[in-house]
């Protein structure tokens, strides 16, 4: 292979037109994206090789290539450097720095446990040879494969190796013979490392909460750590799959993120009080172990993408599915040695296929960002403690600002099909708890925004990530050094000052507190529980008849469908961030997103209308290059009043992948907006992101609003349009898409919206 450096939009165009090459592990993204990866071509063999290089090397110095040779010119004008893929391009500096330290800190017999991927091979026998040929190099090296996977759907091929510490730094330095010169190796990493949970001031709780009532069939599925299922708070809820045989060696009092993400999502945050979910069972999968006086980890003898892809599986596929009704997923998990820098993880690519192979909404968290960061707007601890509390959210963003790139989102978090939540700063903790926390600081006290440790976007191709934000608990920060330039602050943990109230191994029937993106990914999925059940009880079996991935869509649209971009949240972070100049408002909308996605989501907005509001809903499928219309009632009471109005629609859907090809997300939808919708006196709203933002991922959200009187008249509906746009890729998806659409009405204070929107779709339903 060769390793191409070049602006990938134009480069992509430059390929297409020379025959015989294939562009791989290239992605959607703008040519001057800062996080675009590098893309690589597949020749076909030795003798092509040569002929490419002799090739390059004439243009280099400024010989004419000759007739036929133009497309050959035209790509060589956007390289900076050609060479064959080699051992200094198999491991990532991020990678290589990781398993530096653990070979410095190891003796030379220490065995490494590495995951190394292989160039995907379809041919099954071209496979089995490349394993072989790359298990000789190992043993030969004093190693040993401890577990391969092979996922066609995705093209991913990999080994979890055992090397002894010499064999790596061998790999380290690119040495010939070492396994990074294998022809067969794509990639070599450390081994996948599960994102943490914090868990804090345990004690036994209040009353268990009773239910009496059967609880049927699961729709949502956690896959997760291995929870405490004999919790009072629990016990009648959990339906454990114990599909790796991990709960027997599971130590209870080590029985963390299981436990809380399974109380999240059945309870909601305890200090909230909230009523559990019923009536259906939560399945859970265990896909972490848990050995008392360690954290919670992913199997050290698994692959954690065959993991995961074993789980799904076994719960929706044949006759013996063990959960076969599960549409909603929630996987507050993640590589953290995997930050997204623009290539597609295989753990987000198996999300997106099995998404649409299953008709299934996943809900995946951020990933939470830790470490400390420089703030140079305080130059000691006590400046940056007795700062005006705007000086400070300020001086925090700024800070944030100048480490993007080290805080992106980690995998499996890019996946196009999931819904990503990050962590907003809300919890329900009462006031008198709240001064606990007096030796940390709140860092935006007047601020609706995301934590700190809230992991940023984009996602592919410049995508809305993280998608929503939920609760993740106030989170404060603590200064761990200062220079009298700058102060170096670190995210505090959880506690029963700023936590959400969960579940918890302790004492009988403990309770403890979170926080973070996981904890905000499991209330994100609760909430889609409720939407469905909202559903159920209104509509019965019209809904569950449903597809599968028509009500995955839809529950994707009605979650999205309530966030908002705070006003104050975001001026905020436009004044830290810029740009200054005002004609830049498409930067300035993409440093907003980065950190609070589409906006943050209201729970109970999105699971029940007001008299003010109504929100209704459409779901089908869309083909190739074609425009579905859906009328939108507008009701009369909203005419003649010149106050504040607003009208939002959302469209979801759950796409089919291209793997290795620039139009990986192979299906775009959009929104257009209705011709005549200046009649209501409306436009769009600014507190949004760009329409060109939004239309990169698979969800499209748009909002407008004024206060002008509209112009109503009676029976008066608008026609919005949901447009599947021309596929850009040379292997064109013709099959037609699931999508969901979710569209609301509302002037607060105007009573009589739902009912009379009802009116009109209940009349219209009747015809």
């Amino acid at each position: 292979m060769f390793e191409i450096r070049a602006g990938i939009t134009n480069f992509a165009a430059a390929v297409r037109r020379i025959p015989g090459l294939e562009l791989v592990d290239e992605e959607e993204l703008p040519a001057d994206d800062d996080s675009a990866p590098t893309s690589y071509l597949l020749v076909p063999d030795n003798r092509a090789l040569a002929q490419i290089n002799s090739l390059w090397m004439r243009w280099q110095r400024g010989d004419n290539l000759g007739a036929g040779f133009a497309p050959w010119r035209d790509m060589f004008s956007l390289l900076r450097d050609l060479r064959p893929w080699g051992p200094q391009d198999r491991i990532v500096p991020s990678d290589a720095q990781e398993l530096q330290e653990e070979v410095d800190k190891a003796d030379d017999g220490t065995v490494i446990r590495l995951e190394v991927e292989l160039v995907f091979r379809p041919d099954d026998a071209r496979a089995n040879q490349a394993v072989a040929d790359v298990a000789m190099n190992i043993t030969g090296h004093g190693g040993s494969i401890v577990r391969s996977s092979r996922i066609k759907p995705i093209a991913y091929h990999a080994l979890l190796i055992d090397l002894p510490s010499g064999a790596v730094k061998e790999i380290l330095g690119h040495a010939a013979d070492s396994i990074a010169a294998a022809d067969a190796v794509m990639h070599i990493r450390p081994q996948s490392i599960a994102s943490g949970l914090d868990v804090q001031e345990a004690e036994a709780s209040g009353a268990g909460i009773d239910v009496v009532e059967p609880l049927g069939e699961p729709i949502l599925a956690l896959l997760d750590g291995v929870p405490i299922a004999r919790h009072r708070l629990l016990s009648r809820h959990l339906v454990v799959g114990d599909v790796f045989a991990l709960e027997a060696s599971a130590q209870v009092e080590s029985r963390f993120h299981g436990t809380a993400m399974a109380s999240l999502v059945i309870h909601g945050d305890r200090n909230n009080a909230q009523e559990p979910l019923l009536p259906r069972k939560i399945y859970t999968i265990p896909v972490l172990s848990a050995h008392a006086g360690h954290d919670e980890t992913f199997p050290s003898d698994q692959l954690i993408v065959d993991v995961i892809y074993r789980a799904v599986v076994s719960m929706r596929e044949g006759a013996d599915a063990s959960a076969p009704a599960v549409i909603i997923v929630n996987l507050s998990l993640g590589n953290r040695r995997k930050k997204f820098h623009g290539q597609v993880s295989a753990w987000a690519r198996l999300l997106d296929y099995l998404a649409y192979a299953y008709g299934i909404l996943f809900v995946v968290s951020a990933g939470n960002a830790t470490d400390s960061f420089a703030c140079g707007a305080f130059g000691t601890r006590v400046a940056f403690e007795d700062s005006p509390s705007l000086d400070r959210s300020i001086g925090v963003v700024k800070g944030l600002g100048t480490v993007v790139a080290e805080r992106r989102i980690i995998s499996p978090a890019e996946s196009v099909n999931a819904i990503t939540v990050g962590a907003s700063n809300q919890d329900a903790v009462p006031d008198q708890y709240r001064r606990g926390a007096a030796m940390l600081i709140d860092p935006y006290p007047a601020h609706l925004i995301s934590n700190p440790s809230s992991s940023l976007g984009p996602g592919v191709g410049g995508s809305v990530k993280p998608d929503i934000l939920l609760p993740g608990a106030r989170e404060r920060l603590s200064v761990v050094s200062s220079n009298g330039n700058s102060v170096s602050l670190r995210p505090g943990g959880a506690s029963r000052a700023c936590g959400l109230k969960v579940a918890s191994p302790g004492v009988e029937g403990a309770e403890g507190f979170t926080n973070g993106t996981s904890a905000a990914a499991a209330l994100a999925s609760r909430t889609c529980h409720r939407i469905h059940d909202a559903l159920e009880n209104t509509y019965g079996m019209d809904f569950l008849r449903l597809p599968t991935r028509h009500r995955a869509a839809l529950l994707k649209a009605l979650l999205c469908h309530t966030a908002r971009w705070p006003s104050e949240t975001a001026q905020l972070i436009i004044e830290c961030l810029g740009p200054d100049d005002p004609r830049q408002h498409v930067r300035r909308k993409d440093n907003v997103r980065r950190l609070i996605g589409f906006g943050v989501v209201n729970p109970d907005d999105a699971v029940a209308c007001a008299s003010d509001r109504a929100t209704f809903w459409a779901t089908g499928e869309i083909r190739a290059n074609e425009i579905v219309t859906i009328p939108i009632p507008i009701p009369l009471s909203m005419g003649q009043q010149a106050i504040p109005h607003e009208l939002c629609a959302t469209a979801s859907w759950i796409t089919p992948t291209l793997i290795g090809l620039r139009a990986y997300r192979s299906v775009r939808l959009k929104l257009l907006e209705p011709e005549d919708i200046s009649t209501l006196g409306v436009r769009a709203c600014s507190e949004q992101p760009d329409s060109n933002q939004t239309n990169r991922g698979t969800v499209f959200s748009r909002r407008w609003v004024g206060q002008k009187a509209a112009a109503v008249t009676q029976d008066m509906s608008l026609r919005l349009k949901v447009q599947r746009e021309p596929d850009i890729s040379s292997t064109p998806v013709d099959e037609p898409i699931p999508f969901g659409v979710a569209v609301t009405i509302s002037m607060p204070g105007v009573d009589g919206i739902y009912l009379e929107v009802a009116q009109r779709l209940r009349a219209a339903a009747i015809v």
